[in-house]
């Protein structure tokens, strides 16, 4: 991951109370809440788009590191949950996400599928999430 400065640029479209429209590095998304908090379900809302990155960095640091070492990773697949306290939880509001990840390569070793395993919990996204970010506001 660089150190490049990232920029997204998140507009209001009036389409329901909460409907965004999101610009990042070249990529137009839609952003919304779902209908039960007042928003149109227009699109992901927040937590959906957390949670997607998430699974999305794990992907691609797992393929990235399959191909570095030149091992067969025929396929990767992630899933991921999200959700407020649960199991493992130190609170009721402490962030939980759970990672399911589904490995695919037939002349794999037990070695390299455990690898591949633990390097899952390295991805950039989830080592920001893990950390403290530091998070400043400015007024435009």
């Amino acid at each position: 991951m660089s150190a490049e400065l990232k920029t997204a640029h998140i507009t209001e479209t009036g389409k329901s109370a909460y409907a965004v429209d999101i610009s990042v590095s070249g990529h137009h998304i839609s952003g919304d809440e779902p209908v039960d908090f007042g928003g149109g379900n227009l699109g992901p809302n927040p937590y959906d788009l957390l949670t997607a990155a998430l699974g999305e960095c794990t992907a691609m640091t797992i393929r990235w590191y399959a191909i570095q070492q030149k091992w067969p990773l025929e396929h990767v697949e992630v899933s991921i949950t999200h959700q407020k306290g649960g199991e493992g939880a130190s609170s009721p509001r402490q962030d939980v996400f759970t990672k399911t990840i589904t490995l695919k390569g037939a002349d794999l070793t037990p070695e390299q599928h455990a690898r591949l395993i633990d390097v899952a919990a390295k991805c950039p996204v989830q080592r920001t999430l893990e950390g403290t970010p530091l998070i400043r506001t400015a007024e435009g």
